[in-house]
């Protein structure tokens, strides 16, 4: 019975988590908030995910490989957003070569820099939970 009403209410609210995160990702450039928040939040909706329904189950949503290669795409939006900038003749992050008006150039900067950092981090922090489930489970 406890069990049953565990399950119920994270079905509830795990999608709740996701859409919290996607808020806090897209309005991260003009309010306080943005990709480390966003990606701490996601993060932990799926490591409660695991916690309810088991680790095999969210290993086959989002395996070790997925939740790498997340984190490597991440740091490349990141990078590659500060060597388009220089490639564009700024310095490595200076918005004002991106786009023609200085509100696109910020927006456009910051949105690609905000969706890097989320990204690694909600992979960063859900790695670091499935390797120590992986040692918990060994011991």
């Amino acid at each position: 019975m406890k069990n049953d009403l565990i399950v119920n209410i994270t079905r509830a609210v795990f999608p709740l988590i996701i859409a919290l995160a996607f808020y806090i990702q897209i309005n991260g450039s003009d309010s306080p908030g943005g990709g480390f928040q966003a990606g701490v939040i996601m993060a932990s909706a799926f490591i409660l995910f695991s916690l309810v329904f088991g680790e095999e189950l969210a290993g086959s949503i989002l395996s070790v490989q997925l939740l790498k290669s997340i984190a490597v795409l991440g740091i490349f939006l990141y990078a590659g957003t500060g060597a388009l900038c220089m490639i564009y003749g700024g310095d490595f992050l200076q918005y004002s070569t991106l786009a023609n008006s200085w509100f696109e150039k910020q927006t456009l900067g910051i949105s690609m820099i905000e969706w890097g950092v989320g990204l690694t981090v909600f992979s960063v922090f859900s790695l670091i939970y499935y390797v120590f489930a992986t040692l918990v489970r060994k011991n």
